[in-house]
């Protein structure tokens, strides 16, 4: 809580003109992060809410995607801080093995060296050092964001205590036969030389071939047809297999055939795996080089020939071949089958091929000996987990992927064949003993010795990651902070981790917490590009944050990812967008001027008048605006809560109460009823501050130390709880009846052409006595507001000559217009610009009723020449409206 001389110190007591969000920014996060106001209280009685970051790369620089990440996480936890709760935002890095590995060795290479040249110890430093001056970088960023973490709790996934946690879990895990180490085909790759799991193979859709070869009969009589993508591989095959029950091969000449190119003899074997449809339906096997012919070969007891090494060239196994680059090896393997007549044809064959996450290199599956998670009972727990209704997914629809990828998981490949990260806590002894401890051991248990050799590879980044909710927070020792925060309220995040961390995290916590790691999962969308185009630096339609930041201001960068952060929808974000919501930024900032300058002087009088009708209105709507906005945020409807705020902070607030509050709070000669006003707008301003909070952070605790009687930070504020004698449905009718008519006579000036500031004669015709009763108790502000000259009433059927009308509910509006306007000379302009319209419109018309232009054309241009038209005819509809409306009065 700040003091009074805190706040006085820092807030002058006038507003400047505009707003300048950088120095702002800037004062108002230190004071944050001086005062405390991001810690957690684990002792604190208020309830608990929680939410652990999703752990950025530590190489990671702040993108589009951290941003709304971020954004939509600090929403949730100053939202709920401001709601009575105790917050814990856990901060951290991720060591991110690969990408750090990659990072400094490409440092290395500047200064001429590998880490070989190194050795293992001596580049972990390096890798060390690199942290120590480069790896705070997205921390700070993060912070520019407005991020409201509890940075004194601030983890690293290779500290000390997460370390601890990431050898504790795999010696449990180990200990109870869900880690093994075994001989398996996993995702290579050959520039990372490194393992990858699943997930960390990308695939694509790439343009190959489809190579048809024939196998030899052993007998010499005839041949088998098998078809493949990848010639080079069938080096190392053990056998063929087709269909038990594909009628072509009923009536084969033998049982065995000969591998082309190297003679090796191979057994026909018969399996239902074998796709009818596919090729010719016979299918090469290669067991140390495909994961399904890895299942067929351990299901036949096939022998597993690997012919390609770790980078990804031919070894010795492959006869001729060896040395050879796997691509160069398939051009050189297909001539000579072809030279050998046995290449039948080729065809082009689109095909999804994994790819490296990281460096983008084409994965090879090849056979090796990692570490696995048997994760078939972790997974069957946290399907269940979701089943039940213990953690929902939001949206929804990510529920059923979910599960579909719960239900059809392999085994998990933990093992990295890399120097940075945590290294498998087992070692090696030679007389074949595998030790798996807690602690270093000092000697064998099995013979006693002492010559142990620790396993080189490290644990795959995402398996510390996996341990992140409870990890964070002190396990494996039962600290206050697990008792009080976990499991943690929310996780927010990406559907691009959804498999990557969160169905780990599930897996995990359950595991080892008893409970599932977080009651609800927050899935948002990409944010693309205003085309909706994903966003890539090789498109060149990447947005940096920071530099947004600086142009427009974080507060309206937030505010847009919020506004446009709907549900199971990508963002498509452009800088139009953005500035949109700093000119909203600035409406707010010039409402406020306006309202401090109004707030100096008697508050106190007039304490027993009855409300006025815009008073009674704008409490009712500032009391609805903070239950759907609460309400929106509650359900990660963020752009719902953004849009209500908007809604009312500008159409309502500025657009109406400020133009019908300037009356009472301008009368010197009734100063009781300026005292009541100034009070109304004192505290429907302080709770619209309050409501802001969340979204826009930085402007919002500017404004709040401004309010007379504000204390402390807006961070530390109540959020407007709903007062039910404050709704006034009454009050919410009739004001939608005086704005329906004061907008009717508006549009009417706009739609003929008239000056804003000429008064205009208006007549009113009530269908209902109470609408009649509510205007004439308001014609005063009706005439000041409508820029009205004179206000009449007239009677049902009997409606004023040649004059404009609008339909509301209850009423018809109409302005006079003779002498106002020359109906002539407005059908002659409206039938000139109707006619430029229709020349503009007629090329995008035939372009659209183009087949060959509809079939060619990119489909966002497609799409912006429909929205081109559309626009323009719309244009053209209510001109010829207006044209119409002209005519009759001719």
């Amino acid at each position: 809580m700040a003091s009074d001389d805190t706040k006085t110190s820092a807030t002058p007591s006038v507003l400047d003109k505009s707003y300048e969000p950088a120095q702002v920014e800037a004062r108002w996060y230190a004071y944050w992060e001086q005062n405390g106001m991001f810690v957690a209280e684990p002792t604190s009685p208020q309830p608990s809410y929680s939410i652990v970051i999703p752990p950025p790369n530590v190489t990671g620089q702040l993108h589009i995607g951290h941003a709304l990440d971020n954004t939509l996480q600090d929403i949730l936890c100053r939202f709920k801080r401001m709601r009575g709760h105790a917050v814990l935002w856990m901060p951290g890095t991720d060591h991110a093995g690969i990408a750090t590995q990659n990072v400094v060795e490409r440092h290395l290479a500047g200064e001429g060296l590998t880490r070989h040249d190194l050795g293992r110890e001596k580049f972990i430093e390096r890798v060390w050092q690199w942290r120590q001056e480069y790896g705070g970088k997205i921390i700070n960023q993060l912070k520019r964001l407005g991020a409201s973490c509890d940075w004194s709790r601030e983890r690293f996934t290779m500290d000390e205590g997460l370390s601890r946690a990431v050898r504790e879990v795999f010696v449990r895990l180990y200990e109870e036969g869900l880690i093994y180490r075994g001989d398996y085909i996993i995702n290579w790759c050959p520039r990372c030389h490194t393992a990858l799991s699943d997930l960390e193979s990308e695939h694509e859709e790439v343009q190959g071939g489809l190579y048809y070869i024939r196998y030899p009969f052993k007998n010499g009589q005839g041949h088998l047809t098998v078809a493949t993508t990848r010639p080079e591989t069938m080096l190392g095959d053990t056998a063929v297999a087709i269909n038990p029950e594909d009628p072509r091969y009923k009536n084969l000449a033998d049982d065995t055939l000969v591998l082309p190119l190297l003679g090796r003899e191979l057994p026909i074997i018969r399996d239902a795996y074998v796709s009818l449809e596919f090729g010719t339906g016979a299918l090469k096997v290669t067991p140390a080089h495909d994961p399904h012919d890895f299942d067929l070969g351990r299901t036949h007891n096939l022998p597993a020939i690997r012919v390609m090494d770790d980078s990804g060239r031919i070894n010795e196994l492959g006869g001729p071949y060896a040395g050879l680059d796997r691509f160069e090896a398939r051009k050189r393997v297909v001539a000579d089958l072809e030279a050998q007549g046995l290449l039948e044809k080729h065809e082009v064959h689109m095909h999804a091929v994994g790819h490296c996450y990281r460096c983008k290199t084409m994965v090879e599956p090849i056979l090796s000996q990692q570490w696995f998670v048997k994760v078939g009972p972790l997974a069957a727990e946290a399907l269940k987990a979701v089943q039940e209704g213990r953690t929902r997914i939001v949206p929804e629809m990510w529920t059923k992927t979910y599960y579909e990828w719960m239900t059809n998981i392999r085994d998990w490949c933990i093992s990295r064949q890399i120097w940075w990260g945590h290294r498998i806590p087992a070692w090696y002894c030679g007389c074949g003993e595998v030790i798996v401890s807690r602690a270093t051991p000092t000697a064998c248990p099995a013979c006693g010795g002492t010559e142990l050799q620790q396993e080189t590879d490290v644990l795959d980044t995402w398996f510390s990651s996996a341990l992140w909710p409870f990890s964070t927070m002190g396990w494996p020792d039962q600290t206050p902070e697990l008792k009080k925060f976990y499991p943690t309220s929310c996780l927010v995040t990406g559907f691009d981790i959804l498999f990557f961390w969160v169905a780990r995290m599930m897996m995990m916590g359950i595991k080892f917490m008893g409970q599932v790691p977080f009651k609800d999962v927050c899935i948002h969308a990409l944010v693309r590009d205003a085309s909706g185009q994903k966003m890539s630096k090789s498109k060149g339609n990447v947005m940096d944050p920071l530099i947004i930041m600086d142009q427009y201001g974080t507060d309206a960068f937030r505010y847009t990812l919020a506004a446009f952060a709907a549900q199971g929808r990508d963002i498509k974000m452009s800088e139009e967008r953005i500035a949109g919501y700093r000119n909203f930024v600035n409406k707010i900032w010039n409402a406020a001027r306006f309202t401090l300058m109004n707030l100096q002087g008697d508050m106190a009088a007039g304490a027993g008048l009855p409300p006025t009708l815009e008073d009674r209105w704008i409490l009712s709507r500032v009391n609805r605006t903070a239950s759907e906005v609460a309400a929106a945020i509650e359900d990660y409807r963020f752009n719902d809560a953004a849009s209500a705020l908007y809604q009312f902070t500008w159409h309502e607030f500025c657009d109406w109460y400020l133009e019908l509050v300037k009356a009472p709070l301008y009368n010197h000669d009734d100063p009781a009823r300026q005292a009541a006003a100034r009070r109304t707008l004192g505290e429907v301003f302080s709770r619209l501050v309050r409501l802001l909070h969340p979204l826009m952070p930085f402007v919002t605790e500017e404004l709040w130390q401004r309010l007379p009687g504000a204390a402390g930070s807006v961070m530390q504020a109540q959020w407007p709880v709903g007062t039910p004698a404050e709704v006034d449905p009454q009050a919410e009718a009739q004001m939608e009846l005086l704005m329906a008519v004061i907008g009717a006579v508006r549009n009417i000036r706009g739609e003929m052409g008239i000056s804003p500031g000429q008064a205009l004669p208006v007549v009113l015709m009530p269908h209902e006595d109470s609408a009649r009763q509510v205007l004439e108790s308001q014609a005063p502000r009706l005439t000041v507001l409508a820029k009205a000259l004179s206000l009449e009433w007239a009677a049902e059927g009997q409606p004023p000559a040649q004059a404009a009308s609008a339909a509301v509910a209850g009423v018809t509006v109409y302005v006079p217009l003779a002498g106002l306007v020359d109906f002539a000379a407005e059908v002659a302009r409206l039938d000139k610009e109707i006619a430029k319209l229709q020349k503009e419109i007629t090329p995008s018309r035939n372009k659209l009723a183009n087949q060959g232009f509809l079939a060619k054309a990119p489909s966002e241009v497609v799409e912006k020449e429909k929205a081109k038209v559309a626009e323009i005819a719309s244009k053209m509809e209510r001109l010829a409206a207006s044209r119409q409306r002209m005519q009759e009065f001719l």
